[in-house]
Parts: C-alpha cells; structure tokens; sequence
C-alpha cells in the first residue's frame, strides 16, 4: 500500500476504534470485506485451507490464513486492542458541589495530567435484559460528554511544581450540573432504546481528532497511538502478504492490566488456535512451534526533546528513523531473533534502530513474553517510537509506522529455515521463497 493511503487510513481507524471492542469490530469488518469468515471456539472446526477469524469476549481476535500448499511453520504477529483510559465503576452516579458527577477507576497506568482538559466521550459494551434474555451490544456514543477540569493556578499555587495527582479525587469526570437532573446510564437507554441495562464495560476517551503537524507533515498527534498503530500495521501487512506459511494476526485485550483475563495474552486462546489448527490439517503442534516465529508490537519510548536523560546513552531511538527492536531483560528478543529480523530488514530496505531501557527504569512485560507462558517459539519485540505515551493525546512519526509495516508484510512473505545451527532466510521479492 502507498504510504499516503496507509496514512489516510490509519488516522480512519484510530478515530473508528475508540476502545478495544470498537477495535474489534473494525478488524472484523476488515477481514469480512476481504474473504475471511467468522469461527467460533464453541463449534468444531471443519477447516482447510483458507481465511478465518475467531473473536473471544468482544475484545480479542486471532485471524489466521492457510495457503493450499502450506508449511507446517506459523508466522505470528501479536498486537493489542486496549489503550489506558477510564473505567466507569457500576452505579457510578453521583451529584457533588452542585456538578452531575461519574465515578471512574484507572485502566491501565495513565499519564494522570495528559487527561485534564480534554474533551471525553463514551465506548464499549453494555448488557441489557430482553424479555428475560442477556443481550450485548458495542456502543460508542461518539459526542464530547465528559471532561476532568483542572484545578486554576489562582487556587494551586503548587500547580506547576508538583504534579501528584489523587485518581480518586482529581481525575473524576463531570458531565453536567446538578439542576439538569440527568442520569448518565438512562441517557445511554434512551439513545440505543434499551429499556434494562444490567451491567457495562465503559470507557472514557479522549475525543479529540487525530492530526498531522502541517509543517513537517510527518508528526502525527493523536490519541490512542499506543497500541493501535501496530494493530492497523499488522492488519494491513497481513491482509497484503503472500506465503506459504501459515499467517497469524493476533489482536489481545488488556495488555495494560496484565494480560491475565479470558480473552488476553496470558490466557489460552493463542494456543488453542493454534492446537485446533494443527489437529484440522494433521500437523505436529510441537515441530511446527519449533519451526516458528512470533513477532510481538508495541511501542516504544522516542528520545523526548527535553529530556534524553530518560534514555539510554547507547539504544535510543529517534522519531523518524524506522522500527525500533527492542531489547530488555524482559523482552523476549535475543540475538538469534534480532538477527533474523534485521536480515529481513535489510532485504527489504526496512530502516531500524537498536532499543535499550537505562538501568535505573524499568521496562514493561511484552505481549510475545507473555505468550511464551503458554507456548515455546522463537520471538521478538518491535514496535515504533512515541513521545507522551499513556497520555490522552500521545505523538509518533508517520514514516515509522509505515516502516513498521513494511517490515511486518516482509516478516510474514519470508521464509525462514530453522536447523540445528544455521539460519536460512529467503526473500519473496528474490524469487527464492518457492
């Protein structure tokens, strides 16, 4: 795809996908529209080669295409869905000061102040009773609804010197005043005409537009770029690619609180998959994990214009200048994987850069790290370079996602030959992959 539709379309699915649910009904249409079907964990699976999808809680997705004349080797990629945000709490309604008010609790670790004074909406998933049956249904109420005012600096002479904020005290939304007697949970019924609403998984975003810095046209200031940016990266690499591998393209929920839930990295669905894959075509699970490789994205730290302190002297990275491979204590990248990777890169004129985390800060679990609790396969972690990441509004480099993507379409068209100690790597576009 030519880098200004890519472009253009990630911007489409960042404003589209406002929480992981929204997410995943985009990817859904997506892979709908280009010849994928829907199967469910709760069928058996009468499959062979082709395009399926399956989708766990509403949250995750796993997709994954078998060419006719596949190789017992998978090629996986692995994103996620959810973005640090604002959970509403159940019967979070309350009047304080005169203001209609809207208990929340912190999903994920938020830059606290990146989400004052910003204009808020609604996403996610409610449940309903229907003549005595359990509905669900995706909602995004898409209007400015919310918002967390920050305190003047008439009133906090300590404003601009300390920046502790109490979750519980300053970052509780308001959405009215008290005379207007709103109740926000019967304005969602009224919208959607739902009469019972039992329960909810709803999420406060920031409902500011994505937009690129005219003057470099390259900077892209957006909300949700942490994770969403490689989601829409290995969506499109995957839709595009040809192999005779078997692709995977993963897509988990709550990679901000851990993974550890029925539909998240640390659960059993990748491995599922993959197991009922291999009983559906008769291959040995274990040979072909032996054989296989798993990407894991997720973004990174850029070095920040007023502080490269925060970065290590020797692994920074820069906006602009490619993907960044990533290499922590808890990453699961080691030099076997990196060296594969960068092969590719350099086959396919990919620019990376070398990422490493300074002693003294820690670096987060990875979602391939999470994944090998589950399964055994040589992996590695990727991702692009941000700056104001977990904040409401957070900043990448254009040319760095598409790098990304350009390197995620090469990892899945290569062909990489695993023996006992040699590597063997060829390049669809040398006509060495057959």
């Amino acid at each position: 795809m030519v880098k200004n539709k890519f472009n253009k379309n990630l911007i489409n699915m960042i404003e589209n996908s406002t929480s992981s649910y929204k997410t995943i009904c985009y990817l859904k249409e997506q892979l709908l529209n280009s010849g994928y079907s829907e199967i469910y964990e709760n069928d058996k699976w009468n499959i062979s080669s082709g395009k399926y999808f399956v989708i766990r809680n509403d949250a995750s997705i796993i997709s994954f295409e078998i060419p006719k004349n596949y190789k017992d080797v998978f090629h996986i990629i692995t994103t996620h869905s959810d973005t640090p945000s604002l959970l509403l709490k159940p019967s979070g309604e309350y009047t304080k000061s005169g203001y209609l008010k809207f208990n929340v609790m912190p999903y994920g670790g938020l830059l606290n102040y990146g989400w004052l004074d910003h204009p808020l909406s609604v996403s996610g998933r409610i449940i309903y009773k229907d003549k005595n049956v359990l509905k669900k249904k995706i909602i995004d109420l898409k209007d400015t609804l919310f918002v967390i005012p920050s305190v003047a600096i008439h009133q906090n002479d300590k404003a601009n010197s300390n920046l502790d904020l109490n979750m519980q005290v300053d970052l509780q939304p308001i959405y009215g005043l008290e005379e207007n007697n709103v109740n926000f949970i019967k304005y969602i019924s009224n919208k959607y005409n739902i009469k019972n609403i039992i329960d909810y998984d709803l999420y406060l975003y920031n409902n500011s537009k994505p937009q690129v810095l005219d003057i470099s046209n390259d900077l892209l200031l957006s909300p949700r770029i942490d994770n969403l940016t490689s989601v829409y990266a290995a969506l499109e690499s995957f839709l595009e690619s040809k192999s005779n591998n078997i692709k995977v393209f993963c897509s988990f929920n709550n990679e901000e609180i851990g993974s550890l839930t029925e539909e998240g990295a640390d659960s059993n669905f990748l491995i599922d998959v993959l197991k009922r894959i291999c009983s559906s075509i008769s291959i040995d699970i274990s040979i072909s994990l032996y054989k296989s490789i798993i990407v894991s994205s997720d973004n990174t730290h850029a070095v920040h214009p007023n502080h490269d302190e925060y970065t290590d002297d020797t692994g920074k990275v820069y906006l602009g200048k490619g993907v960044a491979i990533i290499k922590e204590t808890t990453s699961t990248t080691n030099a076997l994987s990196s060296s594969i990777i960068k092969t590719i890169c350099n086959l396919n004129n990919v620019k990376y850069q070398d990422s490493t985390t300074k002693n003294d800060l820690t670096g987060g679990s990875t979602l391939s790290g999470i994944s090998l609790r589950h399964l055994s396969a040589l992996s590695i972690d990727i991702g692009a370079p941000q700056l104001a990441m977990h904040s409401s509004t957070e900043l990448c480099s254009l040319s760095d996602i598409y790098e990304l993507y350009k390197l995620m379409k090469s990892f899945y068209e290569s062909s990489v030959v695993i023996k006992n100690d040699e590597i063997i790597i060829y390049n669809r576009k040398n006509n060495k992959y057959d």
